[in-house]
């Protein structure tokens, strides 16, 4: 008998209703199944990561559900890794790459099956099927996904059994981990071989990609034709207006809406999202569309809400534009990752010193950073399954490495005066600007993927104009 939790209604469960429970359904086994069309792509992915990593048995988990409350769990998102290895999102999920003796790796997966129908298991419990929703039978992803799948309830004593050498990516999964006998440092490799391997997109994320750059472009456009109720209530009027979007294309957002109206601009990571919305402000909105495969888009516009720039707005927002220009134009092949971080640096630096906020000349104020006290972060990072992607690649093969076709990153400079800086003139403070596009390095140069949505600051004032009707 099931047992029943603390301040829970019931006091058990009747022999009766357990039999009840146990009758009287029908046979939802699904055999028009087809591989998933990710599934050749991913079985390319485990075959470079078994190449470097012979004879050793990798573990890549997925994750388990995490409480937000009580027995209220947050939104479920498998580990980065495991979904690039895979293609699949389920929790309580392993993948696991198991040495051969004549080199290479047989790859299988672990997953949890379905809740058997011959016990109470599938209608009591918070994680029930009945309650959660249906999963994926072991059969079943077997042929989503192209590989051997196996009852993840055995994972912990299958690997604990074998005396192979192991790494796993820690920090997933405590039971997975404590089953196995590793070496951080060695782990830690496992980890940054996953985002070394998405440093370069393939063919068929480059599309997914797109795809989340246009339900984004769509996400700003819908935005721009409600700024009038968002100025009558709040950014969260903003803030839902994109969300709705994101939810209606794809799975949810890439992360947490940046919807800064005014002086909120200003703080590079805003999201409370409850200040108002103001004519004459400036609204910076940075957003991002997650596809139902996890990737991710992640765009900045800065808008005039009143639909026209001041001349001192337009003076900034025109300096940031041509930092991104400048930093765009350094995005291709065989150039450093930092290029066009330098460019857009420089050029934001050069301005600083021409306006007096900062001592010149602009080659030593860039050497020095003084025009990080205005720009405050980099210019781009990696983007795909995580906005900030391949974030534990090596340092050689990303912030230090040499641009590759395939390879998808943001260009984002900005400038932000904060409200309480006495070193500017007063009509200067609160102002923040920031233009971010996401770039795919092509095989002669780049793609802007978000080029859908205006840059210039004539643009973004003729676009608002047409929105508004």
């Amino acid at each position: 008998m099931a047992k029943g939790r603390k301040n829970g209604l019931y006091s058990g469960i009747s022999d009766e209703l357990s039999a009840l429970m146990r009758t009287g359904w029908a046979d939802t086994e699904r055999h028009d199944l087809e591989p998933d069309e990710q599934a050749p792509y991913a079985a390319a992915r485990r075959a470079a990561l078994s190449a470097r990593f012979p004879g050793e048995r990798l573990v890549i988990p997925s994750g388990n559900l995490k409480a937000r409350s009580n027995d209220d769990s947050y939104p479920f998102r498998a580990y980065t890794g495991y979904v690039h290895m895979t293609g699949d999102q389920a929790r309580d999920g392993a993948l696991v790459l198991e040495p051969r003796a004549d080199g290479g790796h047989d790859a299988y997966c672990y997953q949890l099956p379905r809740d058997s129908r011959d016990n109470d298991e599938f209608w009591t419990g918070a994680t029930a099927e009945l309650w959660m929703g249906r999963r994926r039978s072991l059969a079943e992803s077997e042929v989503v996904l192209g590989l051997p799948c196996r009852d993840v309830r055995t994972a912990a004593d299958d690997l604990a059994s074998s005396s192979a050498p192991t790494r796993i990516v820690r920090g997933i999964d405590p039971s997975l981990e404590a089953a196995v006998a590793t070496e951080e440092e060695r782990d830690a490799e496992l980890e940054e071989a996953l985002s070394d391997l998405r440093l370069v997109k393939d063919a068929w994320e480059i599309g997914e990609m797109r795809k989340a750059v246009d339900s984004t472009v769509r996400g700003f456009t819908d935005v721009i034709g409600e700024l009038s109720t968002a100025i009558a209530t709040s950014e969260r009027w903003i803030e839902g207006t994109f969300f709705r979007r994101a939810r209606l294309e794809g799975n949810a957002l890439g992360y947490g809406s940046i919807c800064a109206a005014g002086e909120h601009a200003t703080i590079m990571h805003w999201t409370d999202n409850d200040g108002p919305v103001r004519p004459g402000d400036l609204l910076l909105l940075d957003a991002g569309v997650e596809t139902h495969t996890l990737y991710t888009a992640d765009v900045t516009r800065t808008l005039p809400i009143s639909g026209t720039f001041t001349p001192l707005q337009r003076k900034v927002y025109d300096a940031v534009y041509e930092a991104q220009e400048a930093g765009m134009a350094a995005v291709k092949p065989g150039a450093a990752y930092r290029d066009f971080h330098e460019a857009s640096q420089r050029h934001l630096a050069a301005r600083l010193v021409e306006w007096g906020f900062i001592e010149g000349p602009a080659e030593r104020a860039y050497e020095l950073g003084l025009q990080r006290r205005f720009t405050m972060a980099g210019t781009g990072h990696m983007l795909g399954l995580d906005v900030h992607d391949c974030a534990q690649a090596r340092n050689e093969e990303y912030v230090d490495g040499v641009l590759e076709p395939g390879m998808v990153l943001t260009v984002e400079p900005g400038l932000y005066f904060q409200p309480d800086d006495l070193t500017v003139p007063e009509e200067w403070r609160g102002i923040g600007v920031r233009i971010e596009d996401d770039l795919l390095v092509t095989a002669d140069g780049h793609e802007n993927l978000s080029a859908g949505l205006p840059r210039t600051s004539d643009e973004v004032e003729e676009w608002m104009a047409r929105l508004a009707g």
